[in-house]
């Protein structure tokens, strides 16, 4: 099943910088093949479920293995079974509708 997921991980203990925890995620994340796009307030990922929720766990793993010892992650999961539906194409859907 296709699933695009929307997460924010949150490193806790390790002080008030995010940002060298979110540019391991990403490095990491670009090693799983999976479409994925940064945000301000987390990362957007899809394929399917299995691979999209291993790499979400694998970003547990790296977290753990830098030394932080408390993750606390938030999920967003959308699914469809009348299409496919790409995060590019919902996106396009709005800018299309703010163009009119």
């Amino acid at each position: 099943m296709h699933v695009i997921a929307g997460f924010t991980v949150i490193a806790l203990g390790v002080g008030l910088s995010a940002s060298p925890y979110v540019a391991e995620i990403e490095r990491y994340l670009a090693t799983t093949g999976l479409t994925f796009e940064l945000h301000a307030n987390g990362t957007n990922i899809e394929g399917e479920w299995d691979a999209v929720m291993e790499a979400i766990k694998g970003c547990h793993e790296r977290l753990h293995a830098m030394g932080v010892p408390r993750i606390q992650t938030s999920i967003q999961l959308g699914t469809r079974t009348d299409k496919v539906q790409r995060m590019a194409d919902k996106v396009a859907s709005v800018q299309e509708k703010l163009k009119g």
